[in-house]
């Protein structure tokens, strides 16, 4: 509890976390407002439609976390922590917990502010959460959201510098996994199994997918988790290994 408690101190000491839940809600907020503000008889509002903005506060969640570790390198606190506290992989699961706690609570707020402004903005719209795909779409959102932040914070520990952890996320989740599915002949095949594209599915379910996933919704919620814990042990074995 202690480590938890100088990581929160350590985290919200600086402004950049803060920014980061403002930009994260409001884009995404913002953007399910405008989509209401569109719709209309020609273009009816659905309740996941009033998600699709969700992945402006993604990636702004998963900067928050990469700047969560690589700052602690670029100015040397890192190295004052390991001193005080030699069990690094204690320190970097602290600051894990944290950040997965904080992210999981922002795609929370942003899922469900994002239908709550819709209900206001188009009243006539038809947005009751009636099924149980429809609680997934909106309450999968914090997991998701949570998920993404373990493996940004991960390639954080892994890359240690911001400018190269960064774009390496942001390229991966916006470019590489959408481009994997033109290689030729496996392409497909390897891209449904990208960490993202199942993400995706989970939120989604089978409507609006390229193809048929070879997981169901929440089997592929499972196997995104995996590749996140995946990624951060290989992280935490590389931390206690190297230099700090």
């Amino acid at each position: 509890m202690t480590l938890l408690a100088v990581e929160r101190i350590k985290l919200f000491s600086t402004r950049s976390p803060w920014w980061s839940i403002f930009l994260a809600l409001g884009l995404t907020i913002g953007f399910a407002g405008m989509m209401a503000l569109q719709s209309g008889p020609e273009f009816p509002l659905s309740l996941s439609m009033t998600q699709t903005g969700y992945q402006f506060g993604l990636i702004v969640t998963m900067v928050m976390a990469v700047l969560a570790v690589t700052t602690e390198y670029r100015f040397g606190t890192i190295k004052a922590t390991f001193q005080a506290v030699p069990n690094r992989a204690a320190v970097l699961l602290a600051k894990t917990a944290l950040i997965a706690v904080l992210a999981l609570l922002i795609g929370e707020a942003a899922a469900f502010g994002s239908w709550g402004v819709a209900q206001v903005v188009a009243p006539e719209a038809d947005l009751a959460i009636t099924t149980a795909e429809h609680w997934r779409q909106l309450a999968g959102l914090g997991p998701v959201f949570a998920g993404s932040a373990v493996l940004a914070l991960a390639v954080g520990i892994l890359i240690r510098q911001t400018a190269g952890a960064t774009s390496l996320v942001l390229v991966w989740s916006m470019l590489v996994e959408g481009l994997i599915g033109m290689i030729p002949t496996i392409g497909q095949d390897i891209q449904e199994w990208t960490p993202f594209m199942m993400a995706d599915h989970f939120l989604s379910g089978s409507v609006g997918g390229p193809y048929d996933m070879p997981l169901s919704p929440w089997g592929s919620l499972v196997y995104f988790l995996a590749i996140a814990t995946a990624l951060l042990i290989i992280a935490l074995v590389t931390a206690h290994r190297r230099d700090a």
